[in-house]
């Protein structure tokens, strides 16, 4: 009777063991004295200093997070914008091309939508002259064009999910759709939209496929020149540069969590007590 539940558990664990055990022993490595990846040579913090020091490394940092943060920020506006088109305005003339068009990145390979990314960008070059050259710009216009996907994804199903009574109450009540916006729509899916950011944030920061398609001499990210060192071996400079990224990643997930169950509590009360209140 209890074989089934005790399989479960042991792939669970199984599961877990697979995928973290070697991020764990990535960070205990990371404090190796040795230059030798796999050989434990005592506790030393000396790869730490080496890498803060290192300026290739902290201008390849600052690069990829200045393009996540804008290309997180802007794919948020556009796949908010999409997700609310495509869960409110249920009838308009090309909603299914679009819904197609707005989805087709999610199953499409990264290597397809980098080519076509490398392709648009050469031809505009050619045809208006614009860009002049790949880098900065060419690459957070083609991580917006990627991670807004996953926002509309999350927006729209958080909209499907809420009552649009609520937002018909409002409208009959006077309120202009502008106001019913505000003070209901958006409310509502402010998670969604934090969960969003965040989501484009991180596919910004850790993409390789498509900024290696459309980036350009003296635009070098950060995974990017984790990928060009790790092809001549992994040193212990570079297990501590992911254990710093899975601390600053780990760090805002536990944040972003926690901000979410704490509006998730707060819109919880408010209903409560405008039930009772109504009652």
């Amino acid at each position: 009777m209890n074989r089934r539940p005790v399989f479960l558990i042991t792939m669970l664990a199984f599961g877990f063991a697979f995928f973290y055990i070697p991020i764990l022993s990535m960070m205990v490595y990371s404090f190796n004295a040795s230059r030798l990846a796999t050989v434990w040579g005592g506790f030393s913090t000396k790869w730490y200093v080496s890498l803060l020091s290192n300026r290739q490394v902290l201008t390849a940092a600052v690069l990829s997070i200045k393009i996540a943060l804008l290309s997180a920020t802007f794919a948020t506006i556009l796949g908010t914008m999409a997700g609310i088109a495509l869960a409110r305005f249920r009838r308009f003339r090309g909603r299914t091309v679009f819904s197609g068009l707005v989805t087709a990145p999610l199953v499409m390979p990264e290597v397809i939508t980098g080519i076509a990314s490398l392709m648009l960008f050469i031809l505009m070059a050619e045809w208006i002259g614009w860009p002049a050259q790949r880098g900065f710009t060419t690459v957070t216009l083609a991580h917006i064009t990627f991670s807004m996907v996953f926002v509309t994804t999350i927006v729209h199903s958080r909209l499907v999910q809420a009552d649009a009574a609520i937002e018909e109450a409002a409208m009959d009540l006077g309120s202009r759709p502008w106001q019913v916006m505000r003070d209901i729509t958006l409310p509502v899916i402010a998670p969604a939209i934090l969960s969003g950011w965040l989501l484009a944030f991180t596919i910004s920061l850790d993409d390789v496929v498509i900024t290696n398609f459309t980036t350009g001499p003296g635009t070098t990210t950060l995974p990017i020149l984790i990928w060009s060192k790790v092809k001549l071996g992994v040193t212990p400079d570079i297990n501590a540069l992911a254990t710093i990224t899975v601390l600053i990643v780990g760090f805002g997930v536990a944040i972003a969590g926690w901000l979410l169950n704490r509006a998730e509590k707060r819109r919880e009360a408010d209903a409560h007590l405008a039930y009772q209140e109504n009652r």
